[in-house]
């Protein structure tokens, strides 16, 4: 005979079920982190990112009290570590150190990736800006100027050849914003990295560069190299006689790579909340600033809300870099 169930006793069976079911939620983040995190990085050991994001960890691990351990993954110009972040659990154990390029750049310049894709992220926090700096051989190019360069490069019969460590960089889109600002017929030639195109610039190979100013300073500092200006809106401590751009006579000309920390969607905010606050610690630290100044950057403190407000401002802004370029679709 089956039981009859008073709505009394069926509110209150839902009501226990309900709260049940919101206790693995509640307790996840109560208990978070209580194993490792991973922080993945979408692009190769050594590098400015990889640098920067072994600093992070380091903090992290001491704020968050469990190791936070980084994991390479590169490809497409970060697009394959983001990725791989984006279709992992949402229980903040897996974390992508995103840039620009995999969060600003990489929707506008690959086809299976839109603006859509800036939604497949928690935004936690941004930490540091790292600018660009134009850097020539004077053996090859004896300029002291970026006037100087215009006015060279206008002379020329043929195109200026400028580098990048890949389509679709910071330094490659660069040198389109120059190239368009500038009126110049100057040619991309891209390289698998910084080191060979600062190694090609040296020998002469190529005029020109708009280098992430991490593995151009040695050689600015060494007389290798000669620096006519950075892309940063004010003047570098590490570079205080080279002028900016917009010094230069580029008043919108202002560009850098960045990077922030990054949830896969639906992760819960009491956890990214945890994490942000660790963060921006880390961030506002004397000792982080320290080692970010010494690469020629600067630590950002911006907070969930601010941060993907910002991604999208960079999304529009190199955007329109790519648009401008014409640069097609990968």
């Amino acid at each position: 005979m089956a039981q009859i169930i008073s709505r009394k006793h069926f509110l209150r069976s839902a009501a226990l079920l309900g709260a049940a079911l919101a206790l693995p939620a509640a307790a996840m983040a109560d208990t978070f982190p209580s194993r490792p995190v991973k922080l993945v990085v979408p692009f190769a050991p050594g590098g400015n990112t990889d640098v920067v994001a072994r600093l992070i960890a380091q903090g992290l691990t001491e704020s968050l009290g469990q190791p936070v351990i980084v994991e390479n993954i590169a490809g497409a110009n970060g697009s394959i570590g983001a990725s791989r972040v984006a279709t992992s659990p949402n229980d903040g154990y897996t974390l992508l150190f995103g840039t620009a390029g995999t969060q600003a750049i990489n929707p506008s310049l690959y086809k299976n990736q839109s603006e859509k894709t800036l939604d497949d992220f928690e935004y936690i926090a941004l930490v540091t800006s790292i600018p660009n700096v134009l850097v020539v051989n004077e053996t090859k190019t004896p300029v002291k100027t970026v006037a100087e360069l215009v006015a060279q490069a206008k002379e020329r019969r043929t195109g200026m050849s400028y580098g990048s460590p890949g389509t679709g960089s910071t330094v490659h889109l660069s040198g389109e914003l120059f190239k368009s600002a500038a009126k110049l017929d100057l040619v991309h030639v891209p390289y698998k990295g910084s080191a060979p195109a600062l190694t090609d610039l040296i020998g002469g190979q190529i005029d020109l560069i708009f280098e992430n100013i991490t593995p151009a300073l040695p050689f600015i500092q060494g007389g290798r190299l000669k620096a006519l200006a950075v892309t940063s809106a004010e003047r570098l401590p590490l570079l205080p006689n080279v002028p900016t751009m917009k010094e230069s006579g580029f008043p919108s000309f202002v560009t850098a790579t960045w990077n922030g920390v990054l949830a896969p969607k639906g992760t819960p905010r009491s956890v990214t909340q945890k994490v942000e606050a660790a963060l921006l610690k880390v961030a506002s630290s004397a000792d982080f600033k320290a080692r970010v100044a010494a690469l020629g950057g600067e630590s950002r403190q911006l907070g969930a809300t601010a941060f993907r407000d910002f991604a999208r401002t960079e999304f529009k802004h190199w955007g329109g870099i790519i648009q401008a370029a014409k640069l097609e679709k990968q």
